[in-house]
């Protein structure tokens, strides 16, 4: 998707400059990408080619029932329907597996489209493809799914029993993933003074980005019928992992297949790779040898696009001083139907993840993934690094109560120290850089607890209806996860300049942060540069956008390669000039011969003579980084709790983040405002539920709670700047950061609240009645924030763990 870059005011930043003048990396550029999207001049997959006659439109036929046999699926009353030009179900798709972003078990693959046996309400059976959208809809009303309904389990628990129905009953178990612990790893409680307990459930989340999926599918077609090619229009964040997985699904040589992704209306970790109804559309288009389009309804996205799901066991053993001794963690991840990806995070990113910005001397950890007959789960902004620091956060404010500690005392105590980096971590995270008290103190500051505590005490003390509580989240994740990213730059005969990237923008920024990277390497003003991303032919390769990469992997790329380019650049002035190499210097657009004024060229004469004598100035570059970075930071919400009704009401929220070095402040603090809406909201309003028998009860926006601009406050948001070293920018993620850190600071400040009427824990989403019923509980001397964990864990089955799950 080209952007072209506008022009911009230059101010002073804070990074280093490869030109002689004034930096404009560091400073507040707004985002070339938004006069498009503001003025409707975007495009989507809903409107490419609309005035197109030859595409034609699909309608998924989907499950009402969340488990059971397929007998029989009738589509002669469909296929006679106006406008229908195809009526597709697994026996004319086939039911070979569609390739997933994650394989998570071998023995448990997904088709295209449902086979014997659907497994969650939602589940595609049939694809109507018709001249127009109402007709196949309409046609597909007439689809007779002949269903036997199956005994279903919806509780991630529940399906660990031995009498639990099964999804897939050849496995004879619904677990499909576990991690345990190293063998001979000791009693990792064992002498502690204290322990601290908490179970706590991580709730699962509709992802329901605002543009759900889209694929526009043309099919290449030679002269004899044979499809030899696709051109695949797809609302993604990976267009080339989408590719390689529709090249693997269609069976068609690598450079047959093109992927674009026009503008995407945000993802979340809702749109990796691909998914079975994409390839149902692919295969369909192939059979018509039509171009197909599908557009996912909003019902749709809030069935099938599912995040999140744990249940957290953790203890903490603490010492006399209120140090840790030691931490155990028992967890469940939900994978939903079909082993979603998403329920892996339990045995992965969030065990990875699991020791924070603490020093834990000894550590034991274990977990099973399991399926239920729910929408499978998948990423959403963290995928399993919110729900680590939900884990730590909860229990360190819960370990401080214990000890008799203040919250952040009782973090200052067992800290990582800056003597400590780099930290190898028990499950091979190496931590680059850190400074965890500092960002705590910044958030004290800023939120000026001290005063808010003298009202705390007040309100207690006058026994107020409304109590106010205070929260404290300080939070480590991981970001990038090493990897390699290419740029490509080209300069055009006048000089105008082209860089690729191979991450793929959904909200992010990318024209922007990268046309900055250049422009300031180059010395050439922003509105010079024009920037390509997300299309398979045009950008050689790429990791696509996920994990907070994009800035230190793809920006390091461009900056690189752009360096590069100036070298060229600089190499033909000097031979211009007839002078050393040495001698030039590149300032406000020309080269010049030091100490010789009026000796210059400019960008447009060293462009031309590139051209001719060759391909002109081009360089493609490949980065790699050794390792992860490790953005962390430290968040305070206020919150006061009415204790006659349970209600809750948010009355601030500040965060103080690091990210390592900042290209652009504005793009930045844009994520932190993101990311904070996104986790007040997980810990305050969202939760995507299910009945008993497997029905989704909250499946449109009307049932599912979202917070309105009224619910929500003026965020205080700050940074602190500790670079890394693993890349040349300094730069660590900020995409999801203030989604790890929020929702715990909340959740703890709601429990803080009503802390002195004896209520220890309260599970996501903070609820009115949530938060009642555990007012109620403590006063009847009921409230309990422990239990046993499953009996699974005395013995864990032996499967696949999860370093053996493919990406």
């Amino acid at each position: 998707m080209p952007v072209a870059a506008a022009a911009v005011a230059r101010q002073d930043g804070g990074m280093p400059t490869p030109t002689r003048g004034t930096s404009i990396l560091g400073t507040e550029v707004r985002r070339v990408e938004d006069p498009d999207l503001l003025r409707g001049r975007g495009t989507f997959v809903g409107d490419a080619d609309l005035d197109d006659p030859e595409v034609l439109h699909a309608d998924f036929v989907r499950s009402p029932t969340p488990h059971a046999l397929v007998h029989g699926i009738d589509t002669a009353a469909a296929a006679q329907a106006p406008g229908v030009v195809g009526v597709f179900t697994a026996a004319e798709l086939g039911d070979d597996p569609v390739p997933p972003f994650a394989q998570i078990h071998d023995d448990v693959a997904r088709t295209a489209l449902a086979t014997d046996r659907v497994r969650y309400v939602g589940d595609p059976v049939a694809l109507v493809v018709a001249t127009g959208r109402a007709a196949a809809v309409d046609a597909g009303d007439l689809v007779d799914v002949d269903e036997e309904e199956l005994p279903a389990v919806v509780d991630m628990e529940q399906a660990l029993a031995d009498d639990a129905p099964r999804q897939f009953p050849g496995l004879g178990t619904n677990v499909v993933l576990a991690v345990k612990d190293p063998e001979g790893e000791p009693d990792v409680l064992a002498g502690a003074h204290r322990v601290a307990r908490l179970r706590m459930e991580n709730n699962r989340m509709a992802t329901s980005p605002i543009e759900g999926h889209g694929i526009l599918v043309r099919p290449v077609v030679d002269d004899d019928g044979t499809v030899t090619g696709l051109d695949v229009t797809l609302a993604t964040q990976h267009p080339h992992l989408a590719q390689r997985l529709l090249v693997r699904w269609s069976g068609l040589p690598a450079d047959a297949v093109r992927v674009r992704a026009p503008h995407v209306g945000g993802a979340f970790g809702g749109k990796a790779g691909i998914i079975p109804e994409h390839a149902a559309v692919v295969r369909a288009a192939c059979l018509l040898r039509r171009p197909v389009r599908w557009v996912e309804t909003r019902s749709e996205t809030m069935l099938s696009m599912s995040s999140r799901g744990q249940v957290q066991y953790v203890e903490v053993g603490l010492d006399e001083e209120g140090l840790i001794t030691g931490m155990r963690a028992r967890m469940v991840g939900d994978c939903g139907a079909y082993a979603g990806f998403g329920g892996s995070f339990a045995s992965g990113s969030t065990r990875t993840m699991s020791e924070g910005a603490y020093r834990i001397p000894r550590l034991r950890y274990d977990a099973v993934s399991v399926l239920t007959n729910t929408a499978p789960t998948g990423a959403f902004r963290g995928a399993g690094r919110p729900e680590a620091a939900a884990m730590l956060e909860r229990v360190m404010d819960h370990a401080a109560r214990t000890a008799g500690l203040e919250p952040e005392e009782f973090r200052r105590r067992n800290f990582l120290a800056g003597q400590d980096f780099p930290h190898g971590t028990k499950f091979g995270a190496s931590y680059d850089t850190g400074d965890y008290a500092a960002t705590l103190q910044a958030a004290l500051d800023a939120a000026g607890v001290e005063d808010l505590r003298a009202e705390q005490r007040a309100r207690r003390e006058r026994g107020a209806s409304w109590q106010l509580g205070i929260g404290i989240a300080s939070y480590v994740e991981i970001t990038g996860f090493g990897g390699s990213e290419y740029a490509g730059i080209r300069v055009a005969e006048d000089g105008s300049v082209l860089v690729m990237a191979g991450t793929s923008a959904h909200g992010q920024g990318h024209a922007t942060a990268f046309s900055m990277l250049v422009a300031d390497a180059l010395g050439l003003p922003l509105e010079r540069v024009e920037y390509v991303q997300s299309d398979t032919v045009r950008v050689r390769t790429g990791g696509g956008t996920g994990g907070a990469r994009s800035l230190q992997l793809g920006g390091s790329a461009v900056l690189e390669a752009a360096q590069e380019l100036r070298e060229q650049a600089l190499r033909l002035a000097a031979d211009l000039l007839e002078t050393a190499e040495a001698d030039v210097e590149l300032a406000d657009g020309r080269f010049e011969v030091k100490g010789v004024p009026g000796a210059s060229v400019t960008w447009e004469e060293v462009a031309r003579r590139a051209h001719e004598e060759g391909e002109g100035l081009r360089v493609d570059h490949d980065f790699s980084q050794d390792g992860s970075t490790f953005p962390f930071g430290t968040h305070v919400s206020v919150v006061e709790v009415d204790v006659e009704t349970g209600a809750v009401r948010l009355l601030r929220h500040v965060a103080v983040d690091d990210c390592g070095t900042v290209v652009n402040p504005l793009l930045v603090r844009g994520q932190q405002h993101g990311g904070c809406a996104q986790g007040i909201s997980q810990a305050l309003w969202e939760e995507f539920c299910y009945d008993e028998q497997g029905n989704p009860v909250t499946a449109s926006l009307a049932d599912y709670t979202l917070p309105t601009a009224g619910d929500l406050v003026q965020l205080e948001t700050s940074l602190t700047t500790t670079p890394t070293d693993r890349n040349p920018l300094g730069a660590k993620g900020i995409g999801e950061a203030a989604t790890v850190g929020s929702t715990p600071a909340v959740q703890n400040a709601v429990v803080d609240a009503v802390a002195h009427l004896g209520v220890r824990h309260v599970d996501l989403p903070c609820t009115p009645e949530r938060v009642l019923t555990a007012i109620q509980e403590a006063a009847r001397g009921e409230h309990e924030p422990w239990r046993e964990p499953p009996a699974i864990f005395e013995d864990l089955p032996d499967l696949a763990t999860v370093d053996d799950v493919e990406v």
